[in-house]
């Protein structure tokens, strides 16, 4: 049946008779029946072809209650895993020993001041050099952040590798209360 017919229909026939009255909350039931009804068959006739449609992810989970300590126990786990492989990430002294003394290698001249700068070859030079955890730093994003007015197209030292510093402070200070006893200071080269 078609839902354009049906309404016509209701439209045409009058609903005048004293029997016929029905209340409001009556009429707002039947409209909805009737929406729910057209609308499930409207949904159900679509044939979706992309089989990730028909469910989707839960994006959130409640926290576990006080009581359900097997959950409890499962969040905490899965807290520590993940701050664990967090901190494999972060460099440590030495690592960033190791970039300083490589950016220092392949710095570009003429320097500014006393700024040491280096351009976006000697740039992924060092990227190369400084080993897989240092890659996620050696991008042209991050260049292109740094890059400011410098009329040779370079960028400071100082500042990429204070960038550097602090996106592994950034990671300290967000997860610092979860640490518990873990954590990692470095002593910053000046």
């Amino acid at each position: 049946m078609d839902w354009k017919e049906v309404l016509r229909r209701r439209l045409a026939t009058p609903n005048t008779g004293p029997n016929k009255k029905k209340s409001e909350q009556e009429l707002k039931d039947e409209e909805m029946d009737l929406f729910t009804k057209y609308y499930s068959e409207w949904k159900g006739g679509r044939k979706n072809t992309n089989e990730f449609y028909k469910t989707i992810p839960r994006f959130y989970y409640r926290l576990p209650a006080e009581d359900e300590v097997l959950l409890q126990k499962l969040r905490e786990e899965s807290r520590a895993v993940f701050l664990q492989r967090k901190s494999r990430e972060l460099l440590d002294n030495e690592e960033l020993q190791n970039l300083w003394f490589l950016l220092d290698k392949h710095q570009t001249p003429p320097m500014i001041g006393e700024e040491a700068m280096i351009n976006y070859e000697n740039f992924l030079k060092v990227g190369e050099k400084a080993g897989p955890k240092c890659k996620q730093f050696f991008t042209a994003k991050v260049f292109a952040k740094l890059l400011h007015t410098d009329s040779y197209g370079r960028i400071s030292i100082m500042q990429f590798f204070n960038y550097v510093m602090r996106k592994g402070d950034a990671f300290i200070l967000c997860f610092k209360p979860l640490l518990s006893g873990n954590q990692v200071f470095w002593s910053v080269l000046l």
